[in-house]
């Protein structure tokens, strides 16, 4: 690879990884406010690594405790799909095998997947996904920790405006894919159908169940 393009590609995978690493501090103080101790919440970080999916399980276990745990799982599930899809698209960019397969699937999130399919080049595009997905790993974990040990250090983080993290995150995923009018009226569509229900239904049943309609009318279309 040419030396240029080399370091544009280090340069994006950082850049992505160094953002993305950093809002883990939320995740990892939301975590011991929701009741999970230091230990669990960095177990977690390191088995849900998809933000997504981490922050919607902290959320409603948060919010409903252990009795939400099987509403916490099919929401964090639900938004966990999107990786397989992902994987499928880098399946033939990677071509790894054996333990690189399993690696490569554990890193397979929106940020790694983002920086390998802008790239021109095969090589460059195996090279930005494993530079963005380690880089992410690394740091996400690091920052669950600070998070974990802060909040636990200083009380509430929502003291500090940390949840918002959790809706500025589903709002960035959301937004580039909003290009059309029947794309926003799904989200519309969804949207209005989770704050109907939630004053009805157990924490995270009505994300599930907005998910589900969303799910169906992308199916119609």
């Amino acid at each position: 690879m040419d030396p240029g393009e080399r370091r544009l590609v280090l340069r994006q995978g950082l850049s992505v990884a160094l953002a993305t690493g950093a809002y883990g501090v939320s995740v990892g103080a939301l975590s011991v406010t929701a009741g999970l101790s230091v230990w669990q919440a960095c177990v977690l970080s390191l088995v849900m690594f998809t933000g997504g999916s981490h922050f919607a399980f902290v959320g409603i276990i948060g919010s409903g405790g252990v009795a939400a745990a099987p509403a916490a799982i099919a929401a964090s599930s639900m938004l966990g799909v999107r990786n397989g899809l992902y994987g499928l698209e880098l399946r033939r960019v990677l071509r790894v095998h054996g333990w690189r397969r399993a690696a490569a699937a554990h890193l397979t999130i929106d940020e790694s997947t983002a920086v390998s399919v802008t790239q021109g080049d095969p090589r460059a595009s195996r090279l930005g996904f494993w530079v963005t997905g380690v880089g992410v790993f690394v740091l996400w974990n690091l920052a669950t920790l600070l998070g974990a040990l802060v909040g636990d250090a200083f009380g509430d983080p929502r003291t500090y405006g940390l949840d918002a993290a959790a809706c500025a995150a589903f709002t960035a995923l959301l937004w580039p894919r909003l290009r059309d009018r029947e794309t926003v009226a799904i989200a519309v569509v969804g949207a209005v159908i989770a704050v109907v229900l939630l004053p009805a239904l157990p924490a995270g049943i009505p994300v599930v169940l907005a998910a589900l309609a969303a799910l169906i009318a992308g199916r119609r279309r």
